[in-house]
């Protein structure tokens, strides 16, 4: 299903923390922020989209419930994560975002790529 990696900081002190990660994806990215309490997704994409096979999310700050599960399938899974991290999301999973917290991530693909890529199981 999804893959969710944490992203382990390098160094921290009084200011903070630094972590890095890798990214091999170029183009058009998304910074998303999301107050706590609603929902993004509830979709799932076809990989129709390079930046969609799979979709990659980084959560920068906050905990989300992440919702997902493969079109076929009934059973919806659940877990709970704080930021930083990372998630893979293959084709055809059905996931929703919900925030605990204001939250922000990176979407790595464009408003353009997720919209030609973007399907309801109602569709």
């Amino acid at each position: 299903m999804i893959i969710a990696t944490p992203i382990t900081p390098a160094g921290s002190d009084e200011r903070g923390y630094t972590a890095e990660f890798e990214q091999n994806r170029t183009g058009t990215h998304l910074i998303v922020y999301r107050k706590a309490d609603t929902v993004s997704g509830r979709h799932y994409h076809k990989g129709l989209s390079d930046t969609k096979n799979p979709e990659i999310l980084i959560l920068l700050s906050g905990t989300c419930t992440f919702n997902w599960k493969h079109i076929d399938d009934k059973e919806v899974q659940t877990a709970v994560y704080e930021a930083p991290m990372r998630f893979k999301i293959p084709p055809m999973i059905w996931h929703e975002l919900i925030p605990v917290t204001d939250c922000t991530f990176m979407e790595m693909n464009s408003i353009a790529e997720h919209a030609a890529d973007t399907f309801r199981l109602e569709d």
